[in-house]
């Protein structure tokens, strides 16, 4: 049975990466996804790999560091699909690598506004759609980097704090509403982010930092995602999960 069934579900950041595979599996079991991405074209080619498999996709573009954006965004499901039961708020930046006495500013504000204020403005406007809609979950992604410091990403490092901080208020607040909402925190995924960001030898220096010795598959973080995401984790809310390899055990 597809654990997913009739639900509307909305993925930011999904035109790749974590969030690509997230929108993938949310389809597979049966829900309505609205794949949404800055990137159109990497937006539409996930939709189009979901209709072909047999699933329900559409893709909006959004900047979801912007407020009006989302709201606008959430204003749209509710006139497509008349509902929102499930929001992945995925979409991030991983900024520039500086001490924090050099970071740049305009650098921290950016990755501020779409690694945390993003996932709060997606939340201000998920959760009265949800609500209205019967109830249902929201996961946010947040990091390894929101438990621990990582030199050189303090913009990233403080965002991510922060998404788990959040996550946890707002968990508290609509416990007995009717919405679960949780945190992931992924360690280091071979994502495009990633992959581009480093040379083979960084790489390695970042692979043997993981206990299983290599870094993880985005199918592996959506798998944990999709179970929040199900009433299958029916008594799990203000959770943080991460999903490291045996990072943060070392």
């Amino acid at each position: 049975m597809s654990i997913l069934k009739d639900k509307v579900a909305l993925v930011t950041g999904a035109g790749s990466g974590i969030g690509r595979e997230v929108a993938i599996k949310y389809a597979a079991e049966g829900a309505q996804v609205i794949v949404s991405d800055i990137a159109e074209k990497g937006g539409n080619s996930v939709v189009e790999e979901i209709l072909a498999a047999g699933g329900k996709a559409v893709f909006i573009k959004a900047d979801t560091s912007k407020a009006e954006t989302n709201e606008a965004l959430v204003n749209e499901i509710i006139e497509r699909f008349g509902a929102l039961h499930i929001a992945c708020n995925n979409a991030g930046i991983g900024g520039p690598s500086a001490p924090a006495g050099e970071y740049p500013v305009e650098a921290w504000d950016k990755v501020i506004a779409v690694n945390l204020s993003g996932v709060f403005y997606g939340m201000r406007y998920q959760i009265p759609a949800i609500l209205k809609s019967g109830g249902g979950n929201i996961v946010n992604m947040a990091s390894i980097l929101g438990k621990v410091g990582f030199a050189g990403s303090s913009a990233y490092v403080a965002a991510k704090h922060g998404v788990i901080g959040l996550t946890e208020a707002a968990a508290v607040e609509y416990g007995t509403k009717g919405i679960r909402i949780n945190a992931v925190g992924p360690g280091f995924i071979k994502t495009p982010l990633v992959e581009s960001s480093m040379d083979e030898e960084s790489r390695k220096a970042l692979v043997a930092l993981h206990p299983m010795g290599r870094l993880g598959e985005s199918a592996e973080v959506a798998e944990l995602v999709l179970w929040l995401s199900s009433e299958k984790a029916s008594f799990v809310t203000g959770a943080y999960y991460n999903v490291d390899g045996g990072y943060l055990a070392r």
